[in-house]
């Protein structure tokens, strides 16, 4: 068993590796505009990755839980309109505790199992690829200075930024890109449809 075990400890490093080889393929053009632009573009790649792999991935058990989840909800919607307020009141309570905090929980905790296969994964993947590829030894060896950007603060204290972090800060700056971008294009084809309506 351990030797099985071994084989595919060591055929799957062998992948990883390929798969580190292919992206640093691809990288390679950027390699003249330095590290900080390569990064910067492994981050747009994976937050890409991500929003497409959160897009195609829905279980077949997440749909259903979140079709019952809201049948559950619209009835207690209904109940709380009746027009005898108490009596809602008791039915939306019953509801709540019969079957729509069950449907809830496990809506939500397949929801999370989702996100943390299509969100959280591909970044602290990429995260692990960042450390390894862009390491200070590295980054010596291939852009001549152990760092990606170098500031002295007001004290004169000389400050380095490293890869992991200069990765961080671009995931939440495409993330942030990406949300305005959104909201940009929504704001502007919910305009035009108003235009095209009047």
């Amino acid at each position: 068993m351990n030797e099985l075990l071994d084989v595919a400890w060591l055929k799957l490093m062998a992948l990883v590796h390929y798969i580190a080889q292919g992206i640093d393929f691809m990288l390679a053009p950027l390699n003249p505009m330095g590290p900080a632009v390569m990064i910067l573009a492994v981050a747009v790649a994976t937050v890409s990755g991500a929003k497409f792999l959160s897009k195609i991935h829905k279980t077949k058990r997440y749909v259903e839980l979140k079709n019952e989840f809201n049948y559950w909800l619209d009835l207690r919607k209904e109940a709380l309109n009746a027009k005898d307020k108490d009596q809602g009141k008791a039915i939306a309570k019953n509801i709540d505790q019969a079957r729509l905090n069950t449907a809830y929980y496990d809506f939500f905790f397949e929801g999370l199992l989702g996100s943390l296969l299509t969100k959280y994964l591909p970044v602290f993947l990429m995260l692990a690829y960042v450390n390894e590829t862009f390491k200070a030894e590295s980054l010596a060896k291939n852009f001549g200075q152990a760092y990606i950007f170098k500031f002295v603060n007001y004290d004169g204290e000389v400050i380095v930024i490293g890869a992991v972090f200069c990765y961080v800060v671009s995931i939440l700056l495409v993330y942030l890109a990406w949300f305005l971008a959104e909201r940009l294009y929504y704001k502007y084809k919910k305009n035009n449809y108003l235009i095209r309506i009047q």
